[in-house]
């Protein structure tokens, strides 16, 4: 059985894993499913469709399922979905999705996410992020693996951020955040290659070196952004570790329909 504290009131359909635990006038609706190995904390309310997975440590005052704060929902059955082993700090809210997308709010693994941040409707966040206090994410958001978000920043609704991508403390992001692109300021300016996150992932110098080429084509040589994305193609070969980089790169700009933070 969860080890439930005698205070919380979680609806008898809910499924909960036996090495569950729930702390204190906590509430956890019927259409909820939790993962081996879970902590939640007291004055949680977990509801809505929501699945999360395994060993996450969800802290005190969280509100994790709730309906989308769009006037356009009208009470469909949307979900929200979080994996396995993420930190969830307090106050943070993160609401179910909405029929004019996918249904669907989605978080993924091991990621790192702060007090009070907002994760709107519709907004998928990828693995092994790192989400700083008071983030707010409209909907619709897109945010990939590996980034950094600095605190009290705002993201426009419909961006997307890319893999090893950092947002400085207290940035207006309202344009696409390329990946390996360090980015701050109101509104938002590229200010460099992200080099440090990488490295800590194990990135050779000359991976390192192509992902600084990258970055000259794209912001330093005042071209423009269709002339980049052939001078990017035309580093392949240089270094076969770097080919996911190039790929990841033009595959980020191919799709950036709100252009480009530059």
């Amino acid at each position: 059985m969860a080890n439930i504290h005698p205070t919380a009131i979680v609806d008898p359909q809910a499924q909960l894993a036996d090495s569950v635990t729930v702390g204190a006038f906590t509430t956890i609706g019927p259409n909820v499913r939790i993962g081996e190995g879970t902590t939640i904390g007291a004055h949680c309310v977990i509801e809505g469709h929501t699945t999360i997975g395994c060993d996450n440590h969800i802290y005190q005052f969280a509100s994790l399922g709730a309906d989308p704060q769009d006037k356009k929902y009208k009470g469909e059955p949307t979900q929200l979905i979080i994996g396995d082993r993420n930190t969830i700090r307090e106050f943070t809210t993160f609401n179910t999705g909405t029929v004019q997308d996918k249904s669907l709010t989605q978080v993924g693994n091991d990621n790192w996410i702060m007090a009070y941040v907002h994760v709107a409707h519709d907004c998928i966040i990828g693995d092994h992020n790192v989400i700083a206090n008071s983030v707010q994410f409209a909907g619709h958001v897109t945010v990939g693996n590996f980034t950094l978000i600095g605190g009290i920043s705002g993201i426009h609704q419909f961006v997307r951020i890319g893999d090893f991508a950092m947002l400085g403390f207290q940035t207006r992001l309202s344009q696409d955040l390329p990946p390996f692109v360090m980015a701050a300021g109101n509104p938002a300016e590229a200010q460099n290659v992200h080099q440090e996150g990488p490295r800590r992932r194990g990135f050779s110098p000359e991976r390192l070196s192509v992902l600084k080429q990258m970055y000259k084509l794209l912001y330093r040589k005042g071209l423009t952004l269709e002339a980049s994305k052939t001078e990017i193609a035309a580093l392949r070969g240089q270094n076969p570790g770097a080919e996911v980089d190039i790929d990841n790169m033009l595959t980020f700009l191919a799709d950036a329909n709100r252009g480009i933070v530059r």
